[in-house]
């Protein structure tokens, strides 16, 4: 099913106007109409000279200005001001896409229509549950709705923490408006014409702009919440590429930036270094009719930003700098000997744990630390040397339980782990020389898209999983560790099997030399409908971040819910 569409673009901009006014042409050589908003704050001279460089243009509006505060409600006056004007003036408009002065279009426009069109009656916005897992990256997140906020962080940093401080002292708790639900997300959306109707028309409009107008960043949460009440389709993610860095700004992008930009096949990028000649030069770029229907693939631009973050944190072995000086490790080593920590696979593989029993020498244990008890290999009613299988004497002393299994033991020993078992030694294990730790991130996903619980109970779940791997996930990559450590998400393990499979085989056997190839891996549970799943539970408000590329909805005739 497809549609005839027309992009509408609210355009926001406050400095680099020449270079702002070339992304104006880009739009409407692409057939679209915009609305340009431009903070009042920008001088009269710069304003004129946007004007007069785009007099030629038709099918483009200017919105009366106002002065914009970074994280105050004007941001969303001013983005509402422009989505308003598009859906009053041009009848044919039936997208509004939100862009600035800094977002560069990839593809063609018309390709942006097309995917639109493919996608009737859905709104692209990225909007995550504020109760679930965090979508800030650092700062505040529920508070910013539960708290007053009449102070501008960046012009009264003072006033800003001191009313936050005694808010929370005073325990204020502000009630969210009937019907609303607490979301954030990208301000960079494109919603129907029929989604932003029913926000504008909404009856409680004044009650809604009175709650918003006093939260923090309210055009991350006011449209992302709205939306809620009034999309009749939601898929949760932005049609522009944008990454954050740990302060919570925009990476710009630049020239040598190009090839991986084009490889993402995303549809618009942002922030996009004013004086990249090179980028301005070569997109929108049309990279021939069999890409024209490519699924925006931002994963891939973010992997390479990821591992560039973690390189900067970590550093290579030896580069001594003073921002990671590392404390000499007081312990005449934590356990006796070497021993395996496997996480993820008996999620994917539930015979895992006796067809790795038969290819390593050493002992192959169950979930050591899951909630119900210790799964020691074989299942006996009592461990080696006598260690009980209780959880209640198991977790009394969690470190002697382990130290004394591995002390014990005359064979290397190995065991699994999870999301759901006890978090408490993941300090020890991951400053342990002796552990080997292999873990595949967003595994225990595979095991909740099979059970037949209610949705909202996957839901739930799958909200508290990840966010105790995301906490685990920092203790892994953190400065501190010493033990041998592998992590490969669920899609890139999905992708070879065979060959992980092999290496974990192949490490736990290399003290004996021996690593034999196996004729066949486990049975595998099934992962054919692995994305939809995970686009689901974006859907309903939860943004999966540890299972890597599953390739969203392609086409329209795939929805299903």
């Amino acid at each position: 099913m497809s549609g005839v569409v027309r992009i509408g673009v609210a355009f926001l901009c406050h400095d680099e106007l020449q270079v702002a006014a070339d992304m104006v042409r880009t739009w409407h050589e692409g057939g679209a109409a915009v609305a340009i908003h431009v903070d009042r704050r920008t001088a009269e001279a710069d304003y004129q000279a946007m004007r007069d460089k785009l007099a030629d243009l038709g099918d483009i509006v200017w919105v009366d200005r106002q002065k914009c505060d970074w994280g105050m409600f004007s941001m969303v006056e001013a983005t509402r001001a422009a989505a308003r004007t598009l859906l009053d003036r041009f009848d044919d408009v039936s997208h509004v896409f939100v862009a600035s002065g800094s977002c560069l279009p990839l593809r063609p426009i018309p390709e942006l229509c097309d995917y639109l069109g493919r996608h009737p009656e859905v709104d692209f916005i990225e909007s995550v549950s504020a109760r679930d897992v965090g979508w800030t990256v650092g700062g505040l997140n529920i508070e910013r709705f539960q708290f007053y906020f009449p102070f501008s962080w960046r012009k009264n940093r003072r006033l800003f923490d001191w009313t936050v401080a005694l808010q929370r002292k005073l325990g204020l708790k502000r009630k969210m408006p009937e019907g609303i639900g607490p979301h954030l997300g990208s301000q960079w959306w494109c919603l129907t014409r029929a989604t932003l109707t029913r926000i504008f028309d909404d009856p409680q409009r004044e009650q809604l702009d009175r709650f918003f107008r006093w939260t923090w960043i309210p055009d991350e949460s006011y449209f992302q919440s709205l939306c809620r009440k009034h999309s009749m389709r939601i898929e949760s993610r932005s049609l522009t590429l944008s990454s954050f860095d740990d302060q919570g700004k925009p990476y710009n992008l630049y020239g040598d930036h190009a090839d991986i930009l084009a490889g993402s096949r995303c549809f618009v990028a942002r922030k996009v270094w004013p004086g990249a000649k090179d980028l301005f030069a070569r997109f929108p770029e049309d990279a021939g009719p069999g890409h024209r229907r490519d699924e925006p693939d931002p994963a891939r631009i973010e992997r390479v930003i990821g591992a560039t973050v973690a390189r900067r944190r970590l550093g290579r072995p030896g580069l001594y700098m003073q921002s990671r000086f590392p404390l000499k490790d007081r312990e005449n080593g934590k356990t006796a000997e070497p021993y395996a920590v496997l996480q993820g696979f008996t999620d994917l593989f539930p015979t895992f744990e006796n067809w790795l029993q038969s290819r390593v020498d050493a002992d192959v244990h169950g979930h050591l630390f899951a909630p119900e008890g210790a799964e020691f290999a074989g299942r006996p009613a009592i461990g080696p040397g006598g260690l009980s299988p209780f959880p209640e004497s198991r977790d009394y002393d969690a470190f002697g339980f382990l130290t004394s299994l591995i002390r014990i033991s005359e064979r290397p020993q190995v065991f699994q782990f999870s999301p759901r078992d006890s978090q408490e030694l993941n300090w020890f294990m991951v400053t342990d020389p002796n552990a080997r730790i292999r873990v595949i991130t967003g595994a225990w996903v595979v095991p909740l898209m099979h059970s037949d619980m209610p949705f909202d109970d996957i839901r739930r779940i799958a909200a508290r999983l990840q966010r105790i791997e995301l906490v685990q996930l920092r203790v892994l990559r953190s400065v501190w560790v010493k033990a041998n450590v592998e992590i490969w998400e669920l899609s890139d393990f999905a992708a070879r099997p065979g060959a992980i499979l092999q290496r974990v085989v192949r490490d736990l056997n290399s003290a004996s030399g021996m690593w034999p190839l196996y004729d066949e891996p486990p049975p595998q549970r099934d992962l054919e409908q692995i994305g939809r799943f995970l686009q689901r539970l974006r859907n309903a408000g939860l943004k999966p971040r540890l299972m890597g590329d599953f390739p969203a909805t392609r086409s329209e005739q795939e929805w299903n819910v």
